[in-house]
């Protein structure tokens, strides 16, 4: 099975796709593991992406494409895979149809996680992360009442893109960037929209129920 899962940021895409993936016995692809894998190997596209990603710029299209077709090609990705991560945009969508269709393959189905913007809010601007060991607690789900780590004794403290602020705008970006996006995959009729909101558990089976009828 080909799928694709997008969803804004909080929305657990990270964790849903790993579950997902796991189920189905195909390849959780996203484009940070492809980058890193890219740059860490040391190829041409990797050495590429890397002066974007020094600079802080985004990698271009071109590059990042490149990266997820030789990623696509690999024996694992044969009879199915999970894509986290790509694409982003619809020029980035149609490229990937074009893609599949060289291989006489296409996408079984998209599934896009929605949250509430205000739930996505709460969840990512409630993170606090240890500055000694890296563990993130929650202010809500793990009733922190102090920036002490159970774990280690760390000091804990809120990165500058969990701050609320800056998790509007990620969200006005992403609906910027995505809104073309879902609506590409709506009018191909493989677009499945899955509320991402309640234990993860149960987020997880609303994603295989979606999934069953396409897995015949």
């Amino acid at each position: 099975m080909r799928i694709v899962l997008v969803g804004p940021p909080g929305a657990g895409k990270g964790t849903q796709a790993q579950f997902i993936a796991t189920h189905l016995s195909i390849p959780k692809i996203s484009t940070g593991d492809i980058f890193r894998a890219n740059v860490s190997g040391g190829t041409e596209l990797g050495r590429q992406a890397k002066k974007y990603m020094d600079r802080g710029d985004l990698v271009p299209d071109e590059v990042t494409i490149a990266m997820v077709r030789d990623r696509l090609a690999e024996d694992d990705a044969r009879d199915g895979f999970l894509l986290d991560g790509f694409p982003r945009n619809v020029p980035q969508a149609e490229t990937l149809k074009k893609i599949l269709a060289e291989w006489d393959a296409r996408l079984d189905i998209v599934l896009e996680l929605f949250v509430d913007e205000e739930e996505v809010v709460r969840r990512l601007s409630g993170r606090r992360t240890c500055e000694s060991c890296g563990r993130i607690w929650h202010v809500d789900f793990d009733d922190k009442q102090d920036d002490i780590c159970d774990e280690c004794g760390g000091h804990l403290f809120q990165r500058d893109d969990d701050k609320e602020e800056v998790v509007r705008h990620r969200l006005e970006v992403y609906q910027e960037q995505t809104a073309p996006l879902v609506q590409f995959y709506e009018d191909e009729g493989i677009l499945v929209r899955i509320d991402a909101t309640g234990p993860v558990e149960e987020v997880t089976q609303r994603a295989l129920g979606a999934l069953r009828p396409q897995d015949r």
